[in-house]
């Protein structure tokens, strides 16, 4: 019984770890995307990058990939590792995405 109860654990734990990436993915690409449409169009790329990075801890940023783009509508996609049972170490193959837009602020 007790194998079957620290399998069980793992794999909710493992769960519980895809679920929080999921919203960091979400979180990130919200706070990239509001700082792009508040920067100027020339610095919109650094300042949406350098904001989705910036609420990430060192298990999750090393493995992000942050982009932007658009003119008039700014979206930003975050890309994410999934860690295996402890952040920081090996990762799962599949990478958890995070996607937001936003109109642009006017001047």
């Amino acid at each position: 019984m007790t194998p079957t109860i620290i399998v069980t654990l793992i794999a909710l734990w493992q769960a519980v770890l895809i679920g929080y990436t999921f919203t960091l993915a979400g979180n990130a690409a919200d706070e990239a995307v509001r700082a792009g449409t508040a920067a100027e169009p020339g610095a919109r790329a650094a300042a949406c990058r350098e904001a989705g990075l910036e609420h990430l801890s060192g298990a999750w940023r090393s493995g992000a990939e942050v982009t932007c783009g658009g003119s008039g509508y700014v979206t930003a996609d975050v890309t994410l590792e999934v860690p295996v049972l402890f952040p920081g170490t090996l990762s799962v193959p599949v990478p958890v995405r995070g996607h937001a837009g936003a109109v642009e602020e006017a001047d």
